[in-house]
């Protein structure tokens, strides 16, 4: 299936060749068509979906559970952020300490983040 990001925009106003580019919000790269001479932006749907999938769930305050099995400590990590970050059940993660009370969890694939 073709991408709309791969056709060619004409700007509603001015009628003119968009040219494609690339914003940064809060990390995360949306495509967007810019028209040089409006100075008008639009960016692409499906990477404004998912960025906004991603504001509802950093805005989300997620209660887990902290088990104890064996020497080891478990956390249970919410559906949501899954599937969102699509992890796998056999995929490791980096975890550590970033300061007390604050411990950061990084998965090996990022999507769509710079």
């Amino acid at each position: 299936m073709k991408d709309i990001f791969d056709s060619v925009m004409l700007c509603d106003q001015c009628n003119g060749k968009t040219e494609k580019t690339q914003v940064s919000k809060d990390g995360f790269r949306i495509r967007a068509w810019h028209c040089p001479k409006c100075k008008k932006l639009w960016y692409h749907p499906l990477d404004m979906r998912d960025y906004q999938e991603y504001i509802l769930l950093r805005n989300k305050d997620f209660q887990v559970k902290l088990r104890e099995v064996g020497n080891s400590w478990i956390v249970s990590i919410p559906k949501e952020i899954i599937r969102f970050e699509e992890i796998s059940t056999a995929k490791v993660i980096s975890l550590n300490l970033d300061e007390p009370g604050k411990v950061v969890l990084k998965f090996t694939k990022i999507r769509r983040v710079l």
